[in-house]
């Protein structure tokens, strides 16, 4: 269990925009911060983040809360792994109490393999600092290749001895199952056999952008031709190669502050550039680049510099994530070295100056990369220049913005010495091929989309009942404990007999009057999880003389806490532009508070004297003479309560 101390510590002191910042590229949108969203695909930014109030909220996913419900969501953290995140973030003092044997065991079986994947961390790198064979083979390997003792040790390099069960001996010494070292893919199980699946080779561990070890990528030592020159972790419930970057948790921050990020093909790459000081790379670890690698940068930022070999297989796969990454909607430049020089080698042998000089004047747009790299190639041959132009062609096609487009079919006129028009037909010759199954998907399933479409066209159903009771928490979640001076009307029989309503002030807290309010009209919240949030609100306001969202929001239920979260930053999503053709009235937040409470308590009296009038209604069909008279009299008598009522919210009837 963790101490109170440091989760209120925590809280205290956690800054939720500059956590989400480590993630996700946040700009200023007036009082809150915005930015694409880090759960899904999007183009346009969804994410919300209020620092006001310290929460956040997804539109395109529909998650949101706080601080912490942000790590659990985005790097699967447990409630405990978030606080001890962010604790170390803030250079909080973590104090817990320490798990037993059984509680170790009763962890999921994803926590499970995060822990053996920091053991296995740790292990390599004791074996590569403090043993002799470590010192001897993999020390010398990576001081050979010019990596400093700070740089071995920011990036965790290690050493996995060569020796057939060391690891695996070690982990099930310490209490680690056997079961989760061959999950995660570090022992390799075979009947009644085990043995360490990177034996022998000097260690990278592949973190995530939290800094969590994912899994590992090991290079042999030896000259063994039947072993594989580098070996990555198995596919696992933690490790998707397809979506992690080697590098991302030391490149995110530069990476957000440049608004560039530089991608490469090697772990050395990558570990080169940050000795040498730019540290804004990543790598795709050896593996084809992918969509969602590219999505994991955009949350960065939306422009790549991909660096590659100068040799021809390094450049043809540049080529094939220039068009990954165009899809994407991202900008991308380029940069080769010199023959016979590549990321790595480039970096050690220039100095951080130099490194930045050369790819600032080197860099190029990829229209101008991609006719200079494949003009060598065609030469003078008309038909592979035809091939060249179209092939530049179908890289503009994978732009989704039809302005880039055009921009780009003018440079690649300009270049290629070739028309527009031209340029613009095949453009579209190459589009169209791509449009052309959707277009036939779209044509047989046309009556399907007819019945979308009347169905689209409904006037949408709105349920009036659960637009008030949000109304109505929300004005308990920002105005709870404001005194205001509300005017309540009596209702009296003036001396005719008539009903009439008599003002009457008095100066009450906001979340009193509401209280009383519905408990003298017995109304009770019809929507469960507003009816959760109402209990836990009037305690909570009744105990507190200063409220804070940002503080309550942390000590209650998740689910509660993410309806409120909801409700705080989607304040707008139900103002339709047709709520008094359908009997929503409620004054907005610029009228005075007590005018904003009361309107939305009398609204939904009237709502719901309008639900026991129609009730009545029904029931006079259902009845016969003698009965309908009663019936009608108490229907007369609700008509007359709510005209009392929309008088005093100054409507017609």
């Amino acid at each position: 269990m963790i101490h109170k101390a440091t989760i209120d510590a925590v809280f205290e002191t956690a800054r939720l925009e500059e956590v989400i910042g480590d993630f996700v590229q946040l700009k200023k949108a007036g009082s809150n911060f915005k930015g694409l969203s880090p759960f899904s695909d999007e183009k346009s930014p969804s994410f919300m983040v209020s620092p006001v109030k310290q929460i956040w909220k997804d539109f395109s996913s529909g998650k949101g809360g706080n601080v912490v419900a942000f790590l659990m969501e985005h790097e699967h953290f447990t409630y405990p792994e978030a606080i001890k995140y962010l604790a170390k973030k803030y250079n909080i003092e973590f104090e817990e109490t320490e798990r037993t044997d059984e509680q170790k065991q009763q962890a999921d079986e994803r926590e499970s393999m995060y822990l053996v994947s920091e053991f296995a961390n740790t292990f390599y790198q004791n074996s590569l600092l403090k043993t002799e064979q470590g010192k001897a083979i993999g020390l010398t390997y990576f001081k050979e290749r010019g990596f400093t003792e700070e740089t071995i040790k920011r990036f965790e390099l290690g050493y996995s001895p060569d020796v057939w069960d060391a690891f695996t001996s070690e982990a099930i010494k310490k209490g680690y199952l056997l079961k989760y070292l061959e999950k995660t893919g570090l022992t390799i199980v075979k009947e009644e056999k085990q043995f360490d699946r990177f034996k022998g080779r000097v260690m990278f561990p592949i973190q995530s952008m939290s800094g969590r070890v994912l899994g590992f990528g090991g290079r042999i030592l030896t000259n063994d031709k039947k072993a594989a020159k580098y070996l990555n972790s198995p596919e696992s419930d933690i490790y998707h190669k397809s979506k992690v970057l080697y590098g991302i948790y030391h490149a995110k921050q530069t990476i957000a502050k440049e608004d560039n990020c530089y991608l490469v093909e090697g772990y050395t790459d990558v570990i080169q550039f940050n000795q040498t000081g730019v540290t804004n790379v990543v790598s795709s670890s050896g593996t084809a680049l992918t969509s969602d690698q590219i999505r994991l940068i955009s949350r960065l930022t939306k422009n790549i510099t991909v660096l590659f070999d100068s040799d021809a297989a390094g450049m043809r796969a540049s080529i094939r994530g220039i068009d990954l990454i165009l899809e994407q909607g991202m900008n991308v430049k380029v940069c080769s070295f010199p023959d016979g020089e590549d990321p790595d080698s480039f970096a050690k042998q220039n100095t951080h100056e130099e490194l930045t000089q050369y790819l600032e004047e080197n860099v190029q747009d990829f229209i101008s990369f991609k006719a200079s790299l494949l003009q060598q190639e065609s030469k003078n041959d008309p038909i592979k220049r035809a091939e060249l132009v179209r092939d530049m062609v179908t890289s503009i096609s994978k732009i989704p913005d039809v302005i880039k487009r055009e921009i780009y079919v003018k440079e690649c006129s300009r270049i290629m010495d070739i028309s527009e028009d031209v340029l613009f037909d095949a453009l579209a010759q190459i589009r169209n091929v791509g449009e052309k199954d959707q277009r036939k998907q779209q044509k047989q399933s046309k009556k399907s989309f007819e019945v979308v479409k009347t169905e689209a066209e409904k006037q949408p159903k709105v349920n009036r009942q659960y637009i008030l009771e949000r109304h109505l928490i929300k004005a308990l979640l920002m105005y709870g404990v404001q005194e205001e001076e509300f005017e309540d009307l009596i209702m009296k029989e003036n001396g005719e007999g008539e009903l009439i309503l008599e003002p009457e002030i008095h100066k009450v807290k906001v979340f009193e009057k509401i209280y009383l309010d519905l408990q003298d009209d017995e109304i009770e919240f019809t929507d469960q999880i507003f009816k959760d949030i109402y209990r836990i609100l009037i305690e909570e306001l009744n105990q507190v003389n200063e409220f804070k969202i940002e503080s309550f929001i942390n000590k209650i239920p998740p689910e509660i806490a993410y309806e409120i979260t909801e409700i705080m930053m989607t304040e707008d999503r139900y103002e339709l532009h047709r709520w008094v053709d359908m009997e929503i009235h409620v004054k907005q937040k610029k009228d005075t508070i007590a005018d904003y409470v009361n309107n939305i308590i009398l609204s939904l009296r009237g709502f719901l004297i309008d639900q026991k009038i129609n009730e009545l209604s029904q029931e006079v069909k259902a009845q016969n003479l003698e009965n309908n008279m009663n019936i009608l009299e108490d229907i007369r008598d609700y008509q007359t309560l709510k005209k009392l009522l929309y008088r005093k919210l100054n409507r017609v009837v």
